[in-house]
Formats: C-alpha cells, sequence, structure tokens
C-alpha cells in the first residue's frame, strides 16, 4: 500500500502540468479501450457473476455486478461526456487587487490524491478514475472481492490507454488485495491520501467514516422516499412509484419507502399495488395501508428506516404534510426524497423542510445520477453537507487556493 502510494504521490505531480487536450486525449483513448477490450471485461465479469452467485448474492446486487457489452458501451459513453465537459481546474472564481498593489486570485486546483473504497459496482472503477484524471488527480482504487476480476480488467485497460497517450500509467492504481487489511491501511494513508471516499453499502460507508484517519467524503446509503400528497394525481403517483422502486432494484436511488397521505390512500394504493405487482413487489405496511388494499404486510418500525436493494417497499400512513416530513427526516439517509403533489405550496414547503441532498417534486428519485444531472459522471453521491453535497462530479473534485502576485510590497 505504501509503494501505491509513493507512485501516485509522483503521479499527482505529473498531472500538475498536464494540459486539457492531452487529459481529454487520453480519456478518448480509455473509451475506445473500453469498447475494444469488451470481451476481455466480459470475460473476466462473467466470472465474478459466477462468484457471487455461489456466495449467495442477492438479485439487486448481481444486477449491480453485471456488465454486458451495453453497460461497457454505456461506460465508454459517459467517458466521453466527460471529454465534452470544461476543465475544472484553473478557474478564477474570485480576483482581488488591494490598495498596496498585491493581486489575489482566488483558483480551483485538483484536491491531490483520492482513495476510492467501493463494492461490487465495477463501473466505479472507470467512471471515478476517469473523473479524477480529468480534474487531474491520481485516484487509488479499492474495489470489493465480488468484482475483482473485473476491477483488474478495466483498470488494466484504462493504464494501458493513458500510457499509450504519454501519463504515467499511476495516475491510476488499483488495490488487488481485496481483504479487510488493504482497506484498513488506506483509511490510515494521511501520508499519501488527500481524501477518502467510499462507495457502498451501510456497513462499509460507517466503517471508513468512523474508522479513517484521511478526510472522507460520506457517500451515503439510500433509504428514499417518496411522498403522496392529498393533491397527487393518482396515476402520476403510481408511474413514478413503479419506476423509482423497479427499474433497478439494487442502486442507492432507488424508492424504498412509500409515505401516503390518510386522505387519498384508499384511492391511490389499489392503483399502486397493481402496477408493483407486474413485478412481485412485497409491500410492508401500516395498519391504513392494510385496509387499503389487500396482500400487504405488516411493516415494523425498522422497515421505515431500511434500504431493502430488494423487490421490496414499506408505506407509512400519514394525515399532514407536517407528518409526512417529520417521518421522512426522521428515517432518511439524506440521499433523495419526492413528493407528488398538485399543491404549489405543499411542493414549496416539501423542498424547503426536508432535509436530503435532492429533493424531487413530481419525479422519480432514480434521477439522481451524476449522467443524468449533466456531470458526466459521478464519483458518488455525497449525503454530507461539508464540501460537496448530491452527485459529485468534476467541480467537486477541487478545492481551491490563492495566487498571490507582487511587484515587491512588504509587510
Amino acid at each position: 500500500m505504501i509503494t501505491l502510494g509513493k507512485k501516485a504521490l509522483e503521479a499527482k505531480d505529473f498531472l500538475a502540468s498536464v494540459t486539457e487536450k492531452q487529459k481529454n486525449n487520453a480519456l478518448l483513448a480509455i473509451a475506445s479501450a473500453l469498447r475494444s477490450n469488451s470481451k476481455t471485461i466480459i470475460e473476466e465479469n462473467i466470472k465474478d457473476l459466477e462468484n457471487g452467485r455461489k456466495a449467495g448474492l442477492n438479485e439487486g446486487l448481481l444486477d449491480r455486478l453485471m456488465l454486458d457489452e451495453s453497460r461497457i458501451n454505456g461506460i465508454a459513453d459517459s467517458v466521453e461526456n466527460v471529454v465534452n465537459l470544461p476543465d475544472p481546474c484553473g478557474e478564477v472564481i474570485d480576483e482581488i487587487e488591494r490598495s498596496n498593489g498585491l493581486l489575489i486570485k482566488k483558483v480551483t486546483v485538483p484536491i491531490g490524491v483520492i482513495g476510492i473504497i467501493y463494492e461490487a459496482r465495477p463501473n466505479v472503477t472507470a467512471d471515478a478514475a476517469v473523473l479524477c484524471l480529468k480534474s487531474s488527480n491520481a485516484v487509488i482504487l479499492r474495489g470489493g472481492k465480488e468484482a475483482i476480476n473485473s476491477n483488474i480488467a478495466i483498470a488494466s485497460v484504462m493504464r494501458s490507454a493513458i500510457k499509450s497517450c504519454g501519463f504515467d500509467e499511476n495516475c491510476i492504481q488499483l488495490v488487488t488485495d481485496t481483504s479487510r487489511n488493504s482497506a484498513n491501511e488506506m483509511m490510515k494513508m494521511n501520508e499519501y491520501l488527500d481524501c477518502l471516499i467510499p462507495r457502498g453499502g451501510k456497513n462499509l460507508i460507517k466503517s471508513v467514516v468512523e474508522n479513517s484517519t484521511v478526510p472522507v467524503i460520506e457517500t451515503g446509503s439510500g433509504n428514499c422516499h417518496i411522498y403522496v400528497d392529498d393533491a397527487a394525481d393518482i396515476n402520476m403517483a403510481a408511474n413514478i412509484i413503479f419506476n423509482a422502486k423497479t427499474q433497478r432494484i439494487g442502486v442507492c436511488n432507488t424508492c424504498e419507502s412509500l409515505v401516503i397521505h390518510s386522505a387519498i390512500i384508499n384511492n391511490a394504493m389499489p392503483e399502486i399495488k397493481k402496477l408493483l405487482d407486474t413485478k412481485n413487489v412485497e409491500i410492508r405496511g401500516d395498519e391504513r395501508a392494510m385496509l387499503a388494499a389487500d396482500g400487504i404486510l405488516p411493516a415494523s418500525d425498522a422497515d421505515f428506516a431500511t434500504e431493502y436493494l430488494d423487490y421490496i417497499i414499506s408505506i407509512k400512513t400519514v394525515d399532514t404534510l407536517d407528518e409526512a416530513i417529520r417521518h421522512i427526516n426522521k428515517n432518511s439517509t439524506r440521499h433523495s426524497e419526492a413528493i407528488i403533489t398538485d399543491n404549489n405550496e405543499h411542493a414549496k414547503e416539501f423542498l424547503q423542510r426536508v432535509d436530503s441532498s435532492s429533493v424531487y417534486v413530481n419525479a422519480s428519485t432514480r434521477f439522481t445520477d451524476g449522467g443524468e444531472f449533466g456531470l458526466g459522471a459521478e464519483i458518488g453521491i455525497s449525503t454530507q453537507k461539508l464540501h460537496a453535497r448530491g452527485p459529485m462530479g468534476l467541480r467537486e473534485l477541487t478545492t481551491t487556493k490563492y495566487l498571490v502576485f507582487g511587484n515587491g510590497q512588504t509587510r
């Protein structure tokens, strides 16, 4: 791990003098190489999927893990999208000329060396590396054992691609030791890492936040809520909930919890359940939800705070907008929440009071994503409030420094 750290510092120094054009050429080389090596990557991914099934991974985690031609093309497309985004480094965000003649500029600069600890999502290997490269950060990637073969293949392709463009291949490094020891070591690499970003389940994130001495940007798990207001369009609500719950069950912006106003639940619940039944979603609700439609199982208090990553959803019935907001703020992981309503005042209050990184009116929570937000890709979705919040793109991978120009001034 120390060797990786030393190589990352050298790569960081190399990146300090690389131009935007050079970075874009390297990214285009990565996109091309991912497509031309897709067969090899898929062959390695099949090994991970087979191991995952033997290990008993659920359908949601297997979906996160799976790569096919379409998904690899999608990753390559996102790389090209990043090429088209402006370089986040070197932007003058403030300029002050002092009375003594000093010219002070505040500019954006790379964070430096970024470490990322993540689980069974091989697309993170590419997304994170590409965003770090475009923002002139060296990166050390440490994925989970579930995706190790896929990660090695993707990292190898990317390193070869940037090397062919004259880059230090150690701008992108992968930790191949997937033991807990390697993760623990990364959390203490203050001499080499400027920032550590965990991506994965609640337990992984909690472990990194609590044990790391390296500064952490916390990306949260997603107990995402949709509130069906008493002024909601029921058909719209049912369609949005169906999309948010079932389009991909194993991702953090999936809807896990419904909150429904008591004045509308008897009409809304049958329509919502009808759609969810087509995907065999298990519905766990409180007493009033159970009375509103047949086949709903009783929910426990724990259900209202659970990220299932499965075909399961909870339902809480409320009598007021205020009660809905309080319930959401109590049980949320601060990721993404939505209100379905035709009442503008209710929408405004929901947007103001719900304390999450992304808050929606009449739209699916599935849009909380770097690509969907126009960021090209994402390094993660931050649920904390310092430095970055929500989908993290290029700008969030920079910090600032002051450049001061004088002509002999002394104090």
